[in-house]
């Protein structure tokens, strides 16, 4: 149902699309099944903003000339146009009733915002996957969810809505980590959950985080640690400072991830006392979009 109350033609087969920042995921649906996709480095930060019509037709022309749901950083100021965020507390039913229609078989996903006194946060993309996971039954109704990234995303899921959430650039600060300052040179290995991340990650639970990374550097000129566990400690240094602000021993996470990347969040989740659970991330999105879908009709 559109916010005029007028409703759109219902969906049997339609195609979704998961626009990132650096990336973009089509996915052709039909009953709720993926029977197409594809996935390139078209993302919003490399589309101008008069080119978008072009790029929804490339992708109508490869995957169907069929109805389309757009999704994530496209809706942003650096996408196709600003849409307006939807606050939480919100659902699935408050994302739907929000949709952007660029015209009659195309509408941008508005995404979430979130205030708590001088805190702010916004999400567009991740409400999806998050609410979606809720809708497929792959999380409780009641949940801690969270969503490594560039941006780690940490959402509570109350009777099936995102009450808050906070947004953590620990991705970022790690890639930065990497290619820029003093301890760039050290940074170059790959990282591995294996000791090294998990010494790292006792070490971030203290969060002393600005004096722990400068140890990286004193413990390399000293020789009292291999440059080549320095990335692999100062990812887990960085991943447990972000986890041990958000759980408690005994809590339990429900993780939508890549499987290395949240094999790294799992790690440290279970080693700061914590009860970690991996989700099927695009499972979550499919469902997320495709509720949205059902609802918009």
């Amino acid at each position: 149902m559109r916010r005029d109350g007028s409703k759109v033609a219902t969906m049997t087969s339609f195609i979704a699309v998961d626009w990132g920042t650096s990336n973009r995921r089509a996915f052709r649906i039909e009953d709720g099944q993926v029977v197409a996709s594809e996935r390139d480095d078209r993302g919003a930060a490399s589309v101008a903003a008069a080119d978008y019509p072009a790029e929804v037709a490339g992708i109508r022309q490869r995957l169907g000339d069929l109805p389309m749901l757009l999704a994530g950083m496209v809706g942003s100021n650096i996408g196709w146009r600003s849409v307006t965020y939807v606050a939480a507390p919100a659902g699935l039913a408050d994302v739907a009733a929000a949709l952007d229609w660029v015209d009659d078989r195309t509408a941008i996903v508005p995404g979430l915002s979130y205030r708590d006194g001088v805190h702010a946060d916004v999400m567009r993309g991740e409400e999806v996957q998050l609410l979606g996971a809720v809708a497929a039954g792959l999380v409780p109704a009641e949940a801690l969810l969270c969503q490594p990234g560039t941006h780690c995303k940490w959402a509570t899921v109350e009777r099936g809505a995102i009450t808050r959430f906070t947004t953590a650039m620990t991705g970022e600060l790690f890639a930065l980590l990497r290619t820029h300052g003093v301890l760039a040179r050290q940074l170059g290995h790959p990282v591995e959950p294996g000791a090294a991340f998990l010494a790292g990650v006792a070490e971030g639970a203290k969060r002393d985080l600005a004096a722990s990374l400068f140890a990286i550097r004193a413990r390399g000129v000293l020789g009292l640690a291999d440059d080549a566990d320095a990335a692999s400690f100062a990812s887990g240094l960085l991943i447990g400072a972000d986890t041990a602000a958000r759980i408690e021993s005994g809590t339990t996470v429900h993780i939508l991830a890549d499987p290395a990347l949240g094999a790294l969040y799992a790690g440290a989740i279970d080693a700061l006392g914590g009860t970690s659970h991996a989700i099927d991330s695009q499972a979550a999105f499919v469902a997320g979009i495709t509720r949205i879908k059902d609802l918009a009709a």
